[in-house]
């Protein structure tokens, strides 16, 4: 079905970006650089991380308010008109 496809790649890509970042934080507070370097990694990674996060969160908003209004046509061409 559409439903448990999209679920399965949205459940897929979310784990995917979540792995991707912890990584990065583990790689960046490992790095053998001065704290200060390594906090403006940090600040600079959780930035671009809260960007893609917003991103993300845009289109999945557009994507439920696309199905809703398709819905919602089809809920009114099962109506009766005239009552």
């Amino acid at each position: 079905m559409e439903y448990e496809d999209d679920g399965r790649l949205f459940n897929f890509l979310s784990g995917l970006v979540c792995g991707a970042a912890i990584g990065a934080g583990v790689a960046l507070v490992m790095a053998p650089e001065s704290g200060r370097k390594t906090r403006k990694k940090i600040s600079r990674a959780a930035e671009d991380l809260r960007e893609n996060a917003q991103d993300r969160w845009d289109e999945i908003s557009d994507e439920v308010r696309h199905k809703v209004d398709e819905a919602l046509e089809g809920a009114k061409k099962h109506i009766p008109r005239g009552s």
